[in-house]
């Protein structure tokens, strides 16, 4: 579909993910447990491309069932007096695991920045880092701003003995991270990935890992889940912090989709295509009159999403007229939101361009009749 412009909020599931959920649900159909052994590898093998792309080792890596799930793994284990930083204008799936976990043994939470920023920069986290600091909390991409945050930069303020915790689902597959520089990352794999729901990738590094009490893990966490004896002792690496086994038909299409990532030359390739069509979508809306959100963002600090709004113009109008041509993006109160993907072809800015043209003719034209005569 050319006018599909909203991956920031669903990617439709690609053909390669669509075919190992296909292979991975016809195994689970079957009784001969070789079938079943072959299910189970599917998922190790994207705990395996899940290391390659974050630059990890397998055992770092659990599947978990949701970004929000994963997020409130960690938050489940990291108890103890201390405080977790969260930016402001942060994507409310980073905030509320950890107010829920601060009034159950967690640590505190504050949130830092002014009202209506939406990212931390280095320089505000270094005035925010108090003793009681142990850990910030970030997206990688911005869900409505598209800014890319530094988080080597970040990390390197925090230093070694604070965790930066970063929720990458609106970066990871659609540019390249500093996704070395977290110690902790969660990102599901409907939106940029095209994987689908039910899968989302927890990274814990071992530099941090015995920082973390299993606070989620079940009996799929323990080394011994049949001991005579209970709690058994975690499994190494990440899946201590897993409540149960993964939807394992969802592993394999998060896996299929990673797989496909490399496929198509990597995140660095993939974000280029990506950058460039996001930039000639955003030139033609500006040459419509329109205002881009945080416009003097550098080609690399923006990701895959672009935001606009036009002066002057109901924003409910803006967005049906797009939709009328066509265009599927996202409205956020006055803003309308564009993440569009490699997938999406030349058309959609002429698509968007031609819109936009509509939307101001006709707007001058019924001011115009409007106007009283002499």
């Amino acid at each position: 579909m050319a006018g599909y412009l909203d991956y920031a909020r669903v990617g439709p599931v690609s053909r390669p993910a669509v075919a190992a959920l296909a292979t991975a649900t016809t195994l689970a159909t079957r009784l001969d447990p070789a079938d079943l052994d072959r299910l189970f590898a599917l998922s190790e093998a994207a705990r395996t491309s899940a290391a390659r792309l974050l630059g990890a080792r397998p055992h770092e890596i659990a599947l978990a069932p949701s970004t929000s799930n994963g997020l409130f793994a960690v938050a489940a284990a990291l108890h103890g007096a201390g405080t977790v930083l969260v930016p402001r204008g942060e994507f409310p799936a980073n905030l509320y695991p950890w107010l829920r976990f601060a009034d159950r043994g967690g640590p505190a939470v504050r949130l830092v920045g002014e009202a209506g920023q939406r990212h931390i920069t280095p320089d505000l986290l270094r005035r925010h880092l108090t003793p009681d600091v142990n850990a910030l909390t970030v997206s990688a991409v911005d869900s409505i701003t598209g800014h890319v945050a530094p988080l080597a930069a970040l990390k390197e303020v925090l230093g070694p003995g604070r965790l930066l915790i970063v929720d990458a689902i609106q970066g990871l597959g659609a540019v390249p991270l500093e996704a070395e520089a977290a110690d902790i990352l969660v990102s599901g794999g409907q939106k940029w990935l095209r994987a689908g729901w039910g899968a989302a990738l927890l990274l814990i590094r071992d530099r941090c890992a015995e920082r973390l009490a299993p606070g989620l893990g079940g009996w799929a966490g323990v080394a011994e889940p049949f001991a005579p004896r209970h709690p058994a002792p975690p499994l190494p690496g990440a899946a201590a912090h897993l409540a149960t086994n993964p939807d394992f038909p969802a592993a394999a299409a998060i896996g299929a989709a990673i797989d496909d990532l490399f496929d198509q030359g990597g995140p660095a390739a993939v974000g280029t295509r990506i950058r460039d069509t996001l930039a000639d979508l955003l030139d033609r809306a500006r040459r419509a009159g329109a205002e881009v959100l945080l416009d003097g963002l550098g080609p690399h600090e923006r990701a895959g999403i672009g935001t606009f709004r036009m002066p002057g113009h109901d924003p409910a109008t803006v967005h049906r007229t797009l939709e009328a041509a066509g265009l599927i993006t996202t409205r956020r109160d006055e803003w309308i939101r564009l993440s569009p993907h490699t997938s999406t072809p030349g058309a959609a800015a002429d698509l968007l361009a031609e819109a936009l043209h509509t939307l101001t003719h006709r707007t001058t034209h019924s001011q115009e009749s409007t106007c009283p005569t002499n």
